[in-house]
């Protein structure tokens, strides 16, 4: 009897380490975004066309793909190849085909957030198109976008980790899943699992320093992020049903570094195909891929910066390149006076990443980041993107518990003073 109890024991040590890799009966269904716009920002909608491609040649039909890209390259000006979008240098069209469910102004944290309850009633502008998954489906959802400290920046306006563990959790609680995977490449987009728990079989990698990397001289952009492109070069050339998710996680951290996993990460000992691929179908092939010597790797909110370093001279922009600069510096100048005002000291506090914020502390950041987008600037331009990597200032206070209101009312007066030439802290 007492051998018989071990063995049931050990078996059951055994599934838990290993899950059934099979959904059974279930679906695979698969939610790809890109948050962000312009040809700049190239290599966010190449990342989710390159991500499409993957998933759709492994046999999830487009009616179980959802994807959200602004989709304003295949025929911008900039173009040097009209319809063609591409991932990497010299690479295939990774455009053809991609379903445009959610475009333009449809590309919203408020339609990605009812996609993933499977609520149609709630989009707005776009197909309609949303998860209708349930109890024993697998779900996969990646998201390319620029991100800060608890957010992620779509085109205009942001994801708040809050909103999405809401999600998550409701998508739990209502059995929208057998198991859900997410990939987040943005900067600081660990800050958006900090709080994912453990046992609702939901597993999380993310980029955390978020990299560009493949500079195109035809078209004076940047074509993939490292964290992208790596998981995703890897789902090209090595076989899903025999690839692992912890094989995939950790060939991409032995070349991007900074890449963390979240949740039950019992998940990762699954293969990659049961979530990027379907069961039933028979496995891509696996392509041959040429290395590329030199990716030319740049932080991620730098990426307008190195555009305009390498295209200025040549092209006659010098007078953009230091309007921009200047841009840059005002901004910064404007984050470190709010807080100063607010703490009374003239110094910068260390960057806070791997903090699990209550509501009180989520409201205030949400309510602080709004506030400062309304009495000071909108960053959603090239300049303007670069100040995300900062917003970590507002992060602290609130994190510091700073009063709410003293935080709002110092914002206010902070960019009134750059108006009317009051004293530093709106005195």
């Amino acid at each position: 009897m007492l051998t018989l109890t071990l063995l049931g024991l050990s078996i059951g040590l055994v599934a838990n380490a290993f899950p059934t890799q099979q959904s059974g009966n279930g679906k695979n269904w698969v939610v790809i975004v890109a948050g962000s716009n312009g040809w700049h920002n190239y290599r966010h909608q190449a990342d989710a066309c390159h991500a499409y491609q993957i998933v759709h040649k492994n046999g999830i039909p487009d009616k179980q793909i959802v994807v959200m890209m602004y989709d304003d390259l295949a025929t911008n000006k900039q173009n040097p190849t009209p319809g063609v979008v591409i991932n990497r240098p010299s690479g295939t069209n990774v455009y053809k085909g991609v379903p445009k469910d959610y475009t333009g102004n449809a590309v919203t944290p408020d339609n990605f957030l009812a996609v993933l309850k499977g609520d149609s009633a709630s989009t707005q502008l776009g197909s309609g198109k949303v998860l209708k998954s349930g109890p024993n489906d697998h779900v996969f959802v990646y998201i390319s976008a620029r991100g800060a400290p608890g957010l992620l920046a779509f085109p205009n306006d942001e994801l708040y980790a809050a909103d999405l563990m809401d999600v998550i959790e409701y998508m739990h609680k209502n059995k929208k899943y057998k198991k859900l995977v997410f990939y987040i490449d943005a900067c600081d987009s660990g800050s958006m699992m900090t709080k994912l728990p453990d046992d609702i079989n939901v597993y999380a990698t993310t980029a955390t320093n978020s990299y560009a990397c493949y500079y195109d001289e035809k078209r004076n952009t940047y074509l993939g992020d490292w964290y992208s492109v790596n998981w995703m070069e890897n789902s090209d050339v090595e076989d899903l049903s025999k690839e692992t998710l912890m094989r995939q996680f950790k060939v991409v951290r032995s070349k991007t570094r900074h890449v963390m996993q979240f949740g039950n990460k019992t998940l990762a000992n699954m293969k990659v195909k049961a979530f990027q691929g379907n069961a039933k179908a028979r496995p891509a092939p696996p392509m041959t891929l040429q290395p590329v010597v030199e990716p030319g790797l740049i932080p991620s909110p730098d990426v307008p910066m190195a555009i305009l370093n390498r295209t200025a001279t040549a092209k006659g922009h010098v007078y953009q390149l230091r309007s921009h600069l200047k841009g840059i510096e005002q901004l910064k100048q404007n984050m470190q006076k709010v807080v100063q005002c607010v703490t009374g000291v003239n110094r910068e506090n260390p960057k806070i990443l791997n903090v699990k914020m209550d509501k009180m502390q989520h409201q205030c950041y949400k309510d602080a980041v709004s506030h400062y987008k309304k009495h000071c600037f909108r960053w959603f331009s090239p300049e303007r993107e670069y100040y995300l990597r900062d917003l970590y200032m507002l992060f602290n206070l609130c994190v510091s518990r700073y009063g709410r209101e003293s935080i709002l009312m110092t914002i206010e007066k902070v960019c009134l003073v750059e108006e009317t030439g009051c004293g530093v802290c709106g005195q």
